[in-house]
């Protein structure tokens, strides 16, 4: 995928409405704006079911989606999307709706092991140009439910902008034995093949 490495003369923009994404990009240094593309993710996954699609490559689609919308709508721009399905065997989580939703995802993965199916994509002109992926595997352990439900009574609402409904930089580390693979990637993105993509565009310094 892609064209070769040029200067970009505009900005970076993030596709996405997620805080955990962002607060990467900030940490890391990047100066961007925020635009979160409006895409109808649920057909897109009910059509890759259907189309027999692997998680992996399911997040990889909505992420080149995500980019690609945005890209449209500013096209001197380098804009990031990104995804993250979270599989459990057979079975794909969405955010939970609510609390007694993260109970259940919850109850769901305890004892088990799940990956976080996590890509990125970078679009310019409404075209992708780059991409990456990363599949962690987190292995939960078998926590009680009075822990669990102190658990959701000290997260509270945040949980819910979560797959999974845990947040590994928080309290959500408790919940589990095991983790494998990248720590960035696990909160959302990709970030250390990102940056290396940023260098190769000259918009970060080597």
């Amino acid at each position: 995928m892609g064209r070769p490495p040029e200067a970009v003369s505009g900005r970076i923009v993030l596709a996405s409405a997620s805080t955990a994404r962002a607060s990467l990009l900030r940490a890391a240094g990047i100066d961007f704006t925020i635009e979160p593309a409006a895409i109808d993710e649920a057909a897109i996954k009910r059509e890759a079911r259907r189309g027999g699609e692997s998680a992996i490559g399911v997040a990889v689609i909505l992420a080149a989606e995500k980019a690609r919308a945005v890209s449209q709508r500013n096209p001197d721009s380098l804009v990031i999307g990104s995804d993250q399905l979270l599989a459990s065997g057979t079975a794909w989580l969405d955010k939970p709706c609510d609390l007694g939703e993260a109970r259940e995802q919850l109850l769901g993965l305890r004892g088990g092991t799940h990956i976080l199916a996590t890509a990125v994509c970078v679009a310019q002109e409404g075209v992708p140009v780059w991409g990456a992926t990363s599949t962690p595997e987190l292995t939960m352990r078998h926590f009680s439910e009075e822990f669990l439900d102190e658990y959701l009574a000290a997260e509270g609402e945040a949980l819910l902008g979560s797959v999974g409904a845990y947040r590994l930089e928080g309290r959500g580390v408790q919940l589990f034995s095991r983790i494998c693979g990248d720590y960035f990637a696990i909160l959302g993105l990709p970030l250390i093949e990102l940056l290396g993509f940023l260098r190769e565009r000259r918009l970060l310094p080597a």
